[in-house]
């Protein structure tokens, strides 16, 4: 059973060395390998009804060490898969009771994978959760049988495009005064000047980053299972991490774009075996990765071998990025069960946090007296 907890996301890296592929052409042949033995729904489409494992160490954006270069080799695929396995087996094992006082200052040495780096992150150099409490990938993402370096494959960098002039300006203005609402946890300027300038995620909203979606990511600690119900007309992606549901409308129209959703408006057609949605009308509160209300996603979902499905997204916000920019990566069926997504309850801790941003306050003022 996973773990409830919120952590901070950090972003570390591997290096390593390669060969070259391109994005494009690697989209192309995913999806000409749709597999004949598929479940079929009665109208004949593919039936993507069922519970999936996005969970991955390949992380969204490419480490600069691997250059544009897509694929990993074996030897790399190798590497990095055994070293999780061997941090995890050494970050399970009983803690010493007589192990000595940290160091002053806390861990501050290398880390030697992505998901190590993000553990490190959440935790700061005093230590965070243990693997007791979450559930990492263990396996990069593979897809045409290739681990990749990266979810994005477009641009060919596999880095999200840089923001407009408008976007930093506006994100700026939005950041001193509360926090990013697609954050983890985040500390400073007047985000604790009351419960709305905290996160989605602190707030059990919303999953933090976009667990949810669209685009629908991994959070590479914890609750990275989704549950696909399908009809005729509708398909619904429930999402064990803050049990968000996701509607999808088979044909039809976005509302007017006064109207704003949480997750945007989803509609969804067929173009052969893959599943094609569009999700617009989003609202100004979430802001994925500082988007703004213009903010349009087109998601394929093509189902390949073993009943896996290729999962693609492209990010669209000309407001936002100098450019479009898209990524893929697979959903794997699961046999696990999804339980109740209980979001620190009561939610003691705001308060808490609440109550002594106002107490430093106090003291900063007296101490100017």
């Amino acid at each position: 059973m996973r773990n409830r907890l919120l952590t901070l996301i950090g972003c570390l890296a591997l290096s390593a060395t390669g060969v070259l592929l391109n994005p494009a052409s690697l989209g192309a042949q995913s999806e000409a390998t749709t597999s004949d033995t598929f479940p079929r729904t009665a109208d004949g489409h593919p039936d993507f009804s069922g519970i999936y494992d996005v969970a991955t160490i390949t992380p969204v954006e490419r480490p600069a060490q691997y250059g544009d270069r897509l694929i990993l080799t074996d030897e790399e695929v190798a590497e990095m898969e055994q070293y999780e396995k061997e941090r995890t087996e050494r970050d399970l094992e009983p803690v010493d009771p007589n192990r000595g006082a940290p160091p002053v200052g806390g861990d501050t040495t290398p880390v030697g994978s992505y998901l190590e780096g993000l553990f490190r992150a959440g935790g700061g150099v005093v230590g965070g959760y243990n693997l007791v409490w979450v559930s990492p990938g263990e396996q990069a993402a593979m897809l045409d049988g290739q681990k990749r370096t990266s979810l994005i494959v477009d641009p060919v960098n596999g880095r999200v495009p840089p923001m407009t002039a408008e976007a930093r300006q506006r994100n700026a203005a939005l950041l001193a005064n509360s926090a990013s609402p697609d954050a983890a946890e985040s500390a400073s300027g007047g985000q604790f000047d009351g419960p709305e300038a905290r996160p989605l995620a602190e707030r059990c909203i919303l999953g933090f980053l976009s667990t949810s979606g669209p685009p629908t990511l991994p959070n590479y600690f914890y609750n990275n299972l989704k549950v696909i119900a399908q009809t005729a007309d509708t398909v619904m992606i429930y999402n064990e991490m803050v049990h968000d549901v996701r509607i999808i409308r088979i044909g039809g129209e976005h509302p007017s774009s006064n109207i704003k959703l949480w997750l945007g408006d989803s509609i969804g057609h067929w173009e052969g075996d893959t599943l094609v949605v569009e999700t617009t009308n989003f609202t100004n509160k979430t802001r994925f990765r500082g988007s703004g209300e213009n903010l349009k996603v087109v998601e394929r979902f093509t189902p390949t071998d073993n009943g896996r499905i290729h999962y693609r997204f492209t990010v669209e916000d000309p407001t936002t990025w100098e450019r479009t920019w898209t990524g893929e990566y697979p959903w794997v069926p699961s046999g696990d069960e999804i339980y109740e997504y209980a979001c620190h309850e009561g939610n003691y801790a705001l308060e808490t946090v609440l109550r002594a941003a106002r107490l430093e306050e106090k003291e900063a003022a007296s101490n100017q007296q």
